[in-house]
C-alpha cells in the first residue's frame, strides 16, 4: 500500500504510511513553522509510527532540536546555492533502532576513506541515453516494477509516473540496440530552491555491471546544469555500496546516514545522503 501525500494550504508536503512506518516532511513552507512540528508529531503518534523524518532549512533547525529531533545529515547550499538544509529525525520506538546495518556502515567508512578518481565514461554505440517523455510512462513503470520489490512511492504505476511529469520530475533512460528500455532514473526538481534529487536508479538485471547508472547520472547532471539547478543530492541505500560508489566517483560528498528510514527492497533500510554543487 502506497503512502499518503498531503499538502498544507501554505505549501508544506507531508508523506506518511504504514509501509515506511514513518512521517516524512518532504518540504516545509515558512508559514507553517513552527506549527508543522505539532502536526507531523500528531500524525505519527496517532498512527503509532516509529519515526518522524523532516527536511528543513537551517533557520528552522533550533526549533526542531528543541522538540527532540536529531540531525542525521545536511546539504550545504541546498536552497538557491546559499542556504543549508538539514535532515532531522525523531525516533518514537526503540524497535526502530534495532538491527542497524553495522557491517555496511563499516564498509561505507572504508569506501569514504578511499580516494575516488572522477570518471567521465563514454557511452557505447550499442546504447542510447536520453530524456524520457510522458508517453514512456508504461515502459518506465515496467522497469521499476522488475527492479524494486517495494518503494516509498508507487513507481510501478504508469498513471503515477505520468502524473509526476506534471509536478517537475524528469526521467532519463537508456535503450539497447533494439530500442528496449533497460535502465531508468529520475530527477525530482525544485525550481524554486534550485535543487534536484537524483534518484530512482533502476537497471535491468541482464545489464548490471556495465556502468549504466554512471552514464545516466552524467546525462542528468548535464540537464540540471542547463536548467540552472545549483545543488544536486541523492538519498542512496546504505546497502547498495555500488550505488554510493557511483555518486562518489562523480564527485558527490557524503553528509550523513538516515538510520532505518525507507522501505525500499522489502524491508526498512538506512539511507545515505550525498550532494554536489553544479558550480552555477
Amino acid at each position: 500500500m502506497s503512502d499518503t501525500i498531503e499538502r498544507t494550504p501554505a505549501g508544506s508536503v507531508i508523506q506518511y504510511g504504514d509501509s515506511n512506518d514513518r512521517v516524512y516532511l518532504i518540504k516545509t513552507a515558512p508559514d507553517d513553522y513552527p506549527s508543522i512540528i505539532e502536526k507531523i508529531t500528531f500524525i505519527a503518534r496517532e498512527n503509532r509510527y516509529g519515526k518522524i523524518f523532516a527536511k528543513i532549512p537551517v533557520w528552522m533547525l533550533p526549533g526542531f532540536l528543541a522538540d527532540g529531533f536529531m540531525i542525521e545529515a545536511h546539504v550545504p547550499g541546498m536552497n538557491r546555492g546559499v542556504e543549508a538544509v538539514f535532515f532531522v529525525s525523531k525516533f518514537l520506538t526503540s524497535d526502530r533502532l534495532l538491527d542497524i546495518e553495522t557491517d555496511k556502515l563499516r564498509e561505507l567508512s572504508h569506501l569514504l576513506k578511499t580516494r575516488h578518481k572522477i570518471i567521465r565514461d563514454e557511452i557505447s554505440d550499442e546504447y542510447l541515453v536520453k530524456e524520457l517523455k510522458p508517453a514512456d510512462a508504461e515502459r518506465i513503470a515496467s522497469v521499476f516494477s522488475k527492479v524494486f520489490m517495494t518503494y516509498p512511492f508507487p513507481i510501478n504505476d504508469p498513471q503515477y509516473i505520468y502524473k509526476t511529469f506534471g509536478s517537475g520530475t524528469r526521467y532519463f533512460g537508456i535503450e539497447n540496440s533494439t530500442g528496449k528500455l533497460i535502465a531508468v532514473s529520475s530527477s525530482e526538481i525544485d525550481r524554486e530552491y534550485q535543487n534536484a534529487e537524483m534518484t530512482d536508479f533502476a537497471v535491468s538485471k541482464d545489464y548490471r555491471g556495465k556502468k549504466l547508472s554512471v552514464i545516466l547520472l552524467m546525462e542528468m547532471e548535464k540537464y540540471m546544469k542547463r536548467a540552472g539547478i545549483r545543488t544536486l543530492y541523492t538519498i542512496a541505500r546504505l546497502n547498495s555500496i555500488p550505488m554510493n560508489k557511483t555518486f562518489l566517483r562523480l564527485g558527490y560528498r557524503y553528509s550523513g546516514t538516515l538510520i532505518k528510514n525507507t522501505n525500499i527492497a522489502g524491508k526498512i533500510e538506512s539511507m545515505n545522503v550525498l550532494y554536489k554543487s553544479t558550480g552555477g
